[in-house]
């Protein structure tokens, strides 16, 4: 089964001033990240403003990466949602359109205890193909729910086609545990991408990266030239995305992603209300200090 490796990034959705999704901006982002050498994509995830959207936006967003990728790139569609019967109708479209793989974030907001979390991932995963990849979607900061190692592996014993998990909390602790889920054989890909490097050397196989979706560039080099073994080179690559991950507020706020999106001649689109574009005062400082790193 395929899985998920290098430079993911978590792409952002470009709404137009009304609020609907604009799915030639869409084309437009998936050719720009694949020109510039990201390995995967991962759209509708949480940079992608998953909640603000309904089943049938998210629907044609998939189908449109996954059309416009062309197999250039591994695509995973994140289709985890707030009613697991909109999870599975997702997930299953996802196999239709012929993308590589899932993932599928926890419930979220309501607290689930660890038999209704390996039953929703077992219903959800029982409804899709055994050898279609799925990832396990862990933001406890953002989703309120967590899984632990020993919850995982409940998982992967009734869930054959889980293949690993996106992490996306700064533990590196947990990040080192989920690595030795099923005796080491666990995907493991790290959110914060502002620990790329450290990642790639404890065993992580990527990052699933917001902040590479206007600047991939610099995470693209990391990889590799960590690949190619010139580790001083990967952390002075590191040491400038680092800088970059700071700078966009590690993802914090998906207008500044979308602001440099524009900035660099891909549509970046607007917010979904109620989130808010950036005012015109915080575009300009922005991109007064992006222009050091282009």
């Amino acid at each position: 089964m395929k899985k998920l490796y290098g430079v993911i990034t978590a792409m952002t959705t470009p709404f137009d001033e009304n609020g609907k999704v604009d799915l030639e901006a869409v084309r437009d982002q998936t050719n720009f990240l694949i020109e510039k050498g990201v390995h995967c994509l991962y759209p509708c995830g949480t940079t992608g403003e998953m909640y603000s959207m309904s089943p049938e936006e998210r629907e044609q967003i998939a189908e449109t990466v996954v059309k416009t990728a062309g197999h250039r790139v591994t695509v995973f569609i994140h289709v985890g949602a707030m009613k697991q019967e909109e999870t599975i109708r997702l997930a299953q479209h996802a196999v239709k359109i012929g993308a590589d793989g899932v993932g599928v974030v926890t419930p979220s907001y309501f607290t689930v205890n660890e038999q209704a979390m390996v039953k929703y991932y077992q219903e959800v995963c029982s409804t899709l193909p055994e050898d279609f990849p799925v990832y396990v979607y862990v933001i406890p900061q953002l989703a309120h729910n967590d899984i632990t190692p020993e919850t995982m592996e409940k998982i992967c014993a009734v869930c054959p086609n889980v293949v690993g998990v996106k992490y996306s909390y700064a533990d590196v602790n947990r990040m080192l545990q989920y690595t030795r889920v099923k005796s080491g054989e666990f995907s493991v890909v790290f959110g914060p991408d502002h620990m790329f490097l450290p990642a790639l050397v404890s065993g992580c196989d990527g990052t699933v990266s917001g902040c590479s979706g206007p600047m991939p560039e610099l995470f693209v080099e990391v990889y590799e030239q960590y690949l190619a073994g010139n580790l001083e080179a990967a952390q002075e690559a590191q040491k400038k995305a680092t800088e970059l991950c700071w700078l966009m507020k590690c993802g914090a706020d998906m207008s500044i992603f979308k602001t440099i999106l524009t900035y660099r001649g891909v549509n970046g689109g607007h917010m979904k209300k109620p989130l808010l574009d950036l005012s015109e005062e915080e575009q300009k400082k922005l991109l007064s200090q992006i222009k050091a790193y282009l």
